[in-house]
């Protein structure tokens, strides 16, 4: 018996409390957290510098519910919307030039943007668009200027940045 040492137990072992070392740094455990691996304990520091994964953004140990992002991990946390920093673990996201991007921001920063209501068309989920020389629309917003038919699938005219149904158009 060492005096002024007290004793440690785990799975039925019994160690003196400056005997309870972690395997890798060799340093006592005492009372602190520790991490059994292949019959060794670790202190959770070095367990997390030897085993655990590092997050490719903050290159800290991800000991829980990491995600998985081009065959790199991250923590869910760190894993996050290049445009405006939301989380987008667990959400519909794409990317460009290596970023992730919410919808939102992909949009807003890169997809073309609508002729009639100028709202961006995203073409994800099958969205359905038309294209005319260097304009696009919404199937929704490709109608005649002057009486709001809608013109997918039919003959148009064009009077300057307008489309017209023939018969609004016949007079132009």
């Amino acid at each position: 018996l060492v005096t002024g040492t007290r004793k440690m137990e785990y799975k039925g072992n019994s160690w003196h409390e400056t005997c309870f070392i972690c395997y890798r740094c060799q340093q006592p455990i005492g009372t602190k957290s520790f991490i059994p691996k292949d019959n060794q304990n670790f202190c959770v520091p070095c367990y997390e510098k030897q085993f655990a994964m590092q997050c490719v953004q903050c290159k800290k140990a991800i000991t829980t519910g990491g995600v998985t992002y081009r065959e790199q991990p991250w923590h869910k946390e760190c894993f996050v919307c290049t445009g405006c920093k939301k989380q987008l673990s667990g959400q519909r996201f794409t990317s460009r030039d290596e970023f992730a991007y919410c919808l939102s921001c992909f949009c807003n920063l890169y997809a073309k943007k609508c002729a009639g209501c100028t709202n961006p068309i995203s073409g994800l989920g099958g969205t359905k668009y038309i294209s005319f020389e260097e304009r696009q629309w919404h199937n929704d917003c490709f109608n005649c200027k002057k009486c709001s038919l809608s013109l997918v699938g039919r003959g148009f005219l064009t009077e300057r940045d307008d489309i017209l149904c023939p018969e609004c158009g016949k007079d132009i």
